[in-house]
């Protein structure tokens, strides 16, 4: 920019020394366009640097860049730069009773939005794609059911409980979920939820996830709580169990809210990304482990005749 405005100025002052000669100011104003013709097109065409916009973004959205709905995998989201680092995949399970908020976590996260009112889920993907460190990480989370739903004939359909380990074959981590003000979905983590994840994926890293935070000072459910003689879960016995079950992380968050529900899932790529690097890091080690036997007999080999050699010519200028 520097160097345009010293161009301009030595136009003014060329053009300012024919006013003797041609007063007249409509050919000033022709000399001064001619001159700026003439000026190099690096310095005419200059312009300040932008910053590019995210590619998750779509054109229009009202979605935050930090995270985009992306359920139908839309072309944008799956454009590649030349040169660009391949993105990460991460596949993230939420289990626990149903209606504790499970898909209301999801659907805030995704689109900002909260769902007027109760579905019952069998199952769902949504894909987000996210920004860890610079790098552009695919973040597949598994909606799963949490209810057994009754037939008209009073019995009970097992199929979603057939079903729904077939979605923690892929899983790199889980989020297990409770509700802060249904004492009955914490009791149910360890009763049910855990041993099914630890029969089909142990070894899968955990996050304890305490939902409706918003609703753990509401007077009507304490209320409700209160007939029952029961109250919320606190906040202590959530990180206690958090300890005990060794989960990776612990939150409590609202979906109305939005109240550390982005840490929420923060933690759960976290949580991945740790056990991917402790496995491979493990790996390296077995590999490692595998070839030190076969490096110490070539080591050996090596300096055997290398002793032999310096024995052998010691032996010879003694004779």
């Amino acid at each position: 920019m520097f160097k345009f405005q010293k161009e301009v100025a030595h136009i003014f002052q060329r053009v300012g020394s024919r006013i003797a000669v041609s007063p007249d100011l409509s050919v000033l104003l022709h000399l001064a366009l001619l001159e700026l013709a003439m000026l190099p097109q690096d310095v005419r065409s200059h312009k300040t640097a932008r910053v590019s916009e995210p590619f998750c973004e779509t054109e229009g959205s009202q979605v935050p860049a930090r995270r985009q709905k992306n359920r139908d995998f839309p072309a944008i989201a799956r454009r590649r730069r030349s040169g660009s680092a391949p993105e990460r995949r991460v596949n993230c399970v939420l289990v626990g009773d149903g209606a504790v908020g499970k898909s209301s976590l999801i659907v805030s996260y995704t689109t900002n939005g909260y769902p007027s009112e109760y579905v019952p889920t069998a199952f769902d993907n949504f894909t987000v794609v996210v920004v860890v460190d610079g790098k552009p990480v695919r973040l597949q989370l598994c909606d799963t059911a949490g209810q057994k739903w009754g037939l008209l004939d009073g019995s009970v359909n097992d199929e979603l409980e057939l079903l729904r380990p077939l979605c923690y074959r892929n899983a790199d981590v889980f989020l297990l979920c409770y509700s802060v003000v249904r004492p009955c979905s914490f009791t149910n983590l360890t009763d049910k939820w855990l041993p099914e994840i630890l029969q089909h994926c142990p070894g899968a890293p955990l996050v304890l996830v305490g939902t409706q935070l918003d609703l753990r000072e509401d007077v009507q459910v304490l209320i409700q709580l209160a007939q029952k003689q029961q109250r919320p879960v606190s906040t202590e016995e959530g990180q206690r169990l958090a300890q005990e079950l060794g989960a990776a992380a612990f939150a409590e968050c609202s979906a109305l809210t939005q109240k550390n529900l982005k840490d929420t899932f923060d933690s759960a790529i976290l949580a991945s990304f740790q056990q991917a690097e402790s496995v491979t890091v493990q790996q390296q080690r077995m590999t490692l482990l595998r070839k030190t036997p076969d490096k110490i007999k070539n080591l050996s080999e090596t300096w055997w005749r290398k002793i032999g050699c310096l024995v052998g010519e010691q032996s010879c200028q003694t004779k």
